[in-house]
C-alpha cells in the first residue's frame, strides 16, 4: 500500500467517536506489551476527546479512502510542541502513515514552535525506530512504574521560509 492515497488534515469534533476507535486499536498492542491495560489513551472517553478536538490542541488526520487510519496531537507550552497520541489502526502500521502524520505536524507548528518534543515507553522499539528515523534525539528516561519507563525525545525545527509564513 503507498502512502499516497492518504490525507492528512485537520481532524474536527464530528471526528471524535472514529479518532477514540483508532486510539483504541493502535493502542492495545502497546497495553499488551507493558501488561497494563489502563494506559490513557485506552481509558479516555468520547467527552475527553471531543473536549482536545475542540480545545486548543491540533489534531491531525490522516485519511485513507474516506477512513480516519491514524492521528496525531499536539499542544503547545512557549515555543515548544507537545506532541502526543500518535496513533495508526493495525492494519496500516508500517505503512508510512505515521511518518505523514508526523512530517505534517512539523509543517504545521514549525512557525509556531522551535522544536518538537514526545516520549514512549521504553519496550516500543518500532516508535523509538520511527521517531530516531524522523530526527528525534533521546533527551532523558523517567521511570513511571516498575514495568515503566519512558524515553522522552526531543527535534529542533527550523522555522519557516518567510514565503511560508506569508
Amino acid at each position: 500500500m503507498s502512502t499516497h492515497e492518504v490525507r492528512v488534515v485537520r481532524a474536527v469534533p464530528e471526528d471524535a467517536g472514529e479518532i477514540l476507535t483508532v486510539q483504541r486499536a493502535a493502542y492495545v498492542s502497546e497495553a499488551q506489551l507493558y501488561g497494563d491495560p489502563f494506559i490513557p489513551p485506552l481509558v479516555e472517553s468520547l467527552e475527553q476527546v471531543r473536549r482536545a478536538l475542540e480545545g486548543g490542541v491540533v489534531v491531525l488526520k490522516a485519511v485513507r479512502e474516506g477512513r480516519i487510519v491514524g492521528v496525531v496531537r499536539a499542544q503547545f507550552s512557549d515555543h515548544t510542541c507537545l506532541v502526543g497520541r500518535l496513533a495508526v489502526v493495525p492494519d496500516q502500521q508500517g505503512a508510512g502513515v505515521g511518518r505523514r502524520l508526523m512530517d505534517a505536524l512539523e509543517a504545521e507548528v514549525s512557525g509556531r514552535a522551535t522544536a518538537c518534543v514526545l516520549f514512549t515507553g521504553h519496550l516500543s522499539e518500532a516508535n523509538l525506530r520511527l521517531y530516531r528515523s524522523l530526527g528525534y534525539s533521546e533527551t532523558h528516561r523517567e521511570r513511571v512504574a516498575a514495568h515503566l519507563t519512558f524515553v522522552h525525545m526531543r527535534k529542533h525545527l527550523e522555522p519557516a521560509p518567510a514565503a511560508d509564513r506569508a
